[in-house]
């Protein structure tokens, strides 16, 4: 397994770890290491990418493992944000939605022998969303109560651009059920 591969495990790994930090943000220490190890797991993301691009290790393992680690990541960071009433839940509905349609339209594409790599509004979406999860996660107050709503609406409408996009260039693969 090359090293992209293993950051993107890295990644996986990490999330139970911060989903307990969430839990216990009520503790003090728990927002701080949740916010940590969130931080971490989004550098993992662009490192991986980075590495398999320079040194040509692009696998179809990565290829479909990469955005299922960032769905699982920025979920998992949702619900947790939607549980502490920081995030509201129509917002993570419709984003955990747009996860759920691509992943089976990934689905469809490789019972056709297709691996479809993510897009570039895919990948924007993702770096807006890891942002404002930062943002609402260290929940500094004053002005970036705004600066967080701001970036909650941006994350949501990015998914929706991002799934129309997605959908409208990979068509072909509906047109294989037929």
């Amino acid at each position: 397994m090359n090293t992209p591969n293993k950051l993107t495990l890295l990644r996986v790994i990490l999330i139970p770890f911060f989903v307990v930090c969430m839990l216990a943000v009520n503790a003090g220490w728990g927002k701080w290491a949740a916010l940590s190890i969130f931080i971490i797991a989004s550098l993992t993301d662009m490192l991986d990418g980075y590495l398999a691009r320079r040194d040509n290790l692009v696998t179809n393992f990565g290829k479909f493992m990469d955005p299922l680690a960032d769905k699982l990541l920025v979920c998992s960071a949702m619900i947790c944000l939607v549980d502490m009433e920081r995030i509201p839940s129509w917002v993570v509905i419709i984003i955990i939605g747009r996860e759920f349609v691509i992943s089976g339209f990934r689905l469809i594409a490789s019972d056709n022998g297709v691996v479809i790599a993510a897009n570039y509004w895919g990948k924007i979406k993702t770096v807006c969303q890891m942002i404002m999860i930062i943002v609402v996660i260290a929940d500094l107050g004053g002005v970036f109560v705004v600066v967080e709503q701001v970036l909650i609406y941006l994350s949501l409408i990015l998914t929706v651009i991002s799934l129309a996009t997605y959908l409208w260039d990979n068509r072909k693969v509906l047109s294989m059920q037929d």
